[in-house]
């Protein structure tokens, strides 16, 4: 039998042992890692939530808003806490009218953090609220919302689920209109919910940028409704209608059709969701002759006074070239030429420049170079470098074929006349506004002096001939207004089959003309009801253009109407 008094001792050393080494361990926990161990069972305890930036608005010229961003809730569910999901997913599947089943299935598991639904209202996170549900939170967030609907859709463009900016401005402009996000941290109970007593901090969001555009609404508006109505009579493919101010470059309206709606972008065509009006390019055909017979009338080598002997044919390159309506031989003066859109009459007044010549008014017109709007996908159109021209490449583009160009620049051309032969960068954005309420113009070119005010007072008089009797577009005449434009009927290109299918039919012009304010832009693409420009464009051109002058509260000059002598 061992000795009890020895048994005691090793007991006693042995307890010792053990309390000495529980003794260090407490020291170690309290002393020496104490802090560190809290603070992970602080973080344990702690809950971060990201608190979103506001998306800067989207406004027109007037303060109005295009796009906007409001509050919202993102429902979430801690599974662990949830007593009884059946019962819960039938209450809120009343409430968001989805199916219960499948919110069972969300509130069942041991995820500590689950997404039941997206972007709630307010209001109905409110309901959601009242019901005390175990387990039924919810964390801030923000719905970008477009309260005009398909107004300036495809100029405003719209945001994906996760709220970055897809398409049109909001992608051009994402990183300028998102903000900083901010963050909340709060310390939580077993119930899930903050501790009142517990540590908290909170990071605020900074707002992102507010874009005011350009744009005015009401035009907006009614060039968008006039061109849909077009599209639809006229059986075209698309339409595009474009109004600048040419006295400072900024458009006024981008209107197309089809459009879309930015709160619903998935129920759309993808072909709906860009702005042609940037990013399809085309032959301008007859509305060129503009650049061509103004780089005549400036080169000092013709007058709207002018004569020219129009032969039925000509023929250059080897090629025949024709006018749309065929003739025998005709006297036109320069006038003449442009208000009948005279083919022949325009290959002969550019043979007077030469074609080096004429290259270098296209380029200085803006032609083959982006507007300069900073928009997705913005195409910058083509025009051949002189050295590659062929023995047909003058005549052709003389009277606007064999180049490219989009709506906003071949407005920017009319634009340029209009403002006494000073080409400016069109503006698209009027104003930066920081969240501080500071705002800044985004910066533009230098203003290009492409023809003398001479030179743009005489083209202005034949482009009102055009309008006038025996011109090619009566019907875009506006009663007590004096009005100068041009027509346009090109072929075509189309890419798929890679030859000329189709036609696009345009009417550009501005008013009034012997002091003009506003240019309207109208295009139609392959139209299977009608084919002309005069006769497609003009009725547009009449009907925004009238709309626009009275909006602005601009009133006839009261000048007499300018009758140059047209021949025949």
């Amino acid at each position: 039998m061992a000795d009890p008094r020895k048994r005691g001792t090793i007991l006693l050393v042995v307890t010792g042992l053990v309390l000495t080494v529980f003794a260090g361990r407490l020291v170690e926990l309290q002393a020496v890692k104490g802090e560190t161990l809290a603070s992970e069972a602080l973080g344990q305890r702690m809950r971060v939530l990201e608190l979103p930036a506001q998306r800067g608005a989207i406004l027109d010229n007037a303060g109005e808003p295009l796009a906007v961003t409001v509050e919202a809730r993102n429902l979430t569910a801690d599974q662990t806490m949830v007593t009884d999901p059946s019962g819960e997913a039938e209450q809120l599947a009343t409430i968001l009218e989805v199916d219960a089943d499948v919110l069972a299935a969300r509130l069942t598991g041991d995820r500590r953090f689950v997404y039941l639904a997206k972007e709630l209202t307010p209001e109905t996170w409110g309901r959601i609220s009242d019901l005390r549900l175990p387990g039924i939170f919810s964390e801030e967030t923000s719905r970008r919302i477009y309260p005009a609907g398909d107004l300036a859709a495809n100029i405003v463009g719209f945001v994906g689920a996760e709220g970055t900016g897809l398409g049109g401005l909001e992608y051009a402009y994402e990183d300028t209109l998102t903000g900083t996000p901010g963050e909340m941290r709060y310390e939580r109970g077993p119930s899930g919910g903050a501790i009142p007593t517990g540590a908290q901090s909170r990071t605020e969001a900074q707002p992102g940028t507010t874009i005011r555009l350009t744009i005015d609404r009401d035009i907006q508006f009614i060039a968008q409704e006039t061109i849909a109505q077009q599209v639809s009579s006229s059986r075209a493919d698309s339409g595009t209608v474009v109004v600048m101010d040419p006295q400072t470059g900024d458009i006024l309206a981008l209107a197309t059709a089809p459009t879309f709606d930015p709160n619903d972008p998935g129920s759309a065509d993808s072909r709906d969701l860009g702005n042609r009006a940037l990013t399809e390019v085309f032959e301008p055909g007859s509305t060129a002759k503009l650049m061509t017979l103004a780089a005549v009338v400036n080169e000092g080598k013709a007058t709207p006074y002018s004569w020219f002997k129009i032969p039925p044919v000509l023929m250059r390159g080897g090629e025949d070239f024709n006018d749309h309506t065929p003739h025998g031989t005709l006297n036109l003066t320069l006038s003449g030429v442009m208000a009948k859109s005279s083919n022949i009459g325009t290959i002969l007044a550019a043979e007077r420049i030469g074609g080096r010549k004429l290259s270098k008014y296209l380029k200085k017109f803006g032609i083959g170079q982006k507007a300069g709007l900073g928009f997705p996908g913005e195409a910058s159109g083509y025009v051949p470098a002189y050295d590659d021209w062929s023995p047909t490449s003058m005549p052709t583009i003389a009277f606007g074929q064999g180049f490219s160009v989009n709506a906003v620049q071949a407005a920017s051309v009319f634009a340029t006349i209009a403002n006494d032969g000073v080409r400016l960068q069109p503006r698209l954005v009027d104003e930066l506004i920081a969240a501080d309420g500071t705002a800044s113009t985004p910066e533009v070119e230098d203003p290009t002096r492409v023809v003398s005010p001479e030179t743009a007072s005489q083209v202005r008089a034949m482009l009102e001939a055009v309008v006038g009797p025996g011109g090619t577009a009566p019907n875009a005449a506006i009663p007590g207004y004096r009005v100068g434009g041009k027509t346009g009927t090109a072929q075509a290109f189309n890419a798929d089959c890679g030859c000329y299918r189709g036609v696009i039919a345009s009417f550009i012009g501005m008013a009034p003309v012997d002091a003009p304010e506003l240019v309207v832009a109208v295009f139609l693409n392959n139209p299977r009801v009608g084919r002309y420009g005069g006769q497609l464009g003009g009725p547009v051109f009449k009907r925004v253009m009238t709309y626009a002058l009275q909006a602005r509260q601009i009133p006839p000059t009261g000048a007499r109407f300018s009758r140059l002598p047209l021949g025949g």
